[in-house]
C-alpha cells in the first residue's frame, strides 16, 4: 500500500503545482502582447497567469495598498523604481521593452500633417491617456509641447483612464484623433481600424518599460513570478514583443 500512497501523494503534488496561478499587473499598452506571452509561458511552465490591466500609476497605487499581485509590467521605469524604493519588490527593475507613440484616427483626420493636425479647427476632440498615471500620456504631452501645439489643443483634450481606453475612444469615433501606443494600433482588434502615423521619437522621452517581482503574494508565487519575469527575456517572448511593435533591450 505504501507505494500506492506515495503515487497518490505524487499526483496530488503535481496537480497542486499544475494548478498554481500567479497574478501579473500589466500596463494597458501590453494588453495584447502579454496575452500571447502568458499562453507561451503557461504552456512551457504549467503555471497559470491571471492578468490585471490598468494604467501603470493606478496599478502602482494598488500594489502599495496591498493588492496581491505577484509581478508588475510597467510602461515606464519610474513606477517600478518607486516600488523598489518602498520595499515592495523581490527583484530590481529590469527593462523588458521600449514603447513607441503613434497618432491614430478613425474619422479621416489629415494625419499627413503629423502632430500639427491636433491644432486643426476641424479636429475637436483629442484623446490622451491620463498623464498623472499613464507614462504614454506624459509623453503625448511632451510631443505636443515639442511641436508647440499644447496650448491650442488644451480645450480639446479628452483624458482617458489608460492607453487602452484611448484605443476605445478612437475606434468608436468618440474622438477625432488619439495618442496611442504602437502596440495597440498593431493589435488584432485594432490593426484594420482607421489610420495611424508614427511620431518622431526625438519629440518625446524614451519609453523604457520595466518589470519587477512583488512581495504582496505568497512565497511560492514569488518563485513562480520570477520564472515568469525570466521568461519575459526569452526568445519567444521577445519575438512576441517585437511583432507587437516594441523595441527590445540588448541581451
Amino acid at each position: 500500500m505504501k507505494p500506492l500512497k506515495l503515487l497518490i501523494a505524487s499526483f496530488a503534488f503535481a496537480s497542486a503545482l499544475a494548478a498554481q496561478t500567479i497574478t501579473v499587473a500589466t500596463a494597458a499598452n501590453m494588453k495584447y502582447a502579454v496575452t500571447d506571452i502568458v499562453k507561451a509561458f503557461s504552456a512551457e511552465s504549467g503555471i497559470n497567469v491571471k492578468v490585471i490591466t490598468a494604467s501603470s500609476g493606478k496599478l502602482t497605487q494598488q500594489i502599495m495598498s496591498g493588492a496581491p499581485y505577484d509581478a508588475f509590467l510597467s510602461a515606464d521605469v519610474e513606477y517600478p523604481a518607486k516600488l523598489a524604493q518602498g520595499g515592495y519588490t523581490t527583484t530590481p527593475p529590469q527593462i523588458y521593452a521600449f514603447g513607441s507613440l503613434v497618432l491614430w484616427s478613425n474619422t479621416g483626420a489629415d494625419l499627413s500633417k503629423g502632430v500639427a493636425v491636433v491644432a486643426d479647427p476641424k479636429v475637436t476632440k483629442v484623446a490622451i491617456a491620463n498623464p498623472k498615471t499613464a507614462p504614454y500620456g506624459i509623453e503625448a504631452m511632451n510631443t505636443m509641447r515639442y511641436y508647440k501645439v499644447d496650448t491650442a489643443v488644451a480645450s480639446k483634450l479628452i483624458t482617458a483612464e489608460s492607453i487602452s481606453q484611448v484605443g476605445n475612444y478612437v475606434s468608436t469615433k468618440a474622438v477625432d484623433v488619439g495618442f496611442i501606443a504602437k502596440s495597440i494600433a498593431l493589435s488584432p482588434d485594432m490593426k484594420n481600424v482607421g489610420q495611424w502615423v508614427e511620431i518622431d521619437p526625438k519629440t518625446y522621452n524614451t519609453i523604457d518599460q520595466a518589470m519587477v517581482g512583488l512581495k504582496n503574494g505568497s512565497p511560492e508565487n514569488q518563485i513562480a513570478a520570477k520564472k515568469f519575469l525570466k521568461f519575459m527575456g526569452s526568445a519567444k517572448a521577445r519575438e512576441i514583443l517585437k511583432a507587437g511593435g516594441y523595441g527590445l533591450p540588448k541581451k
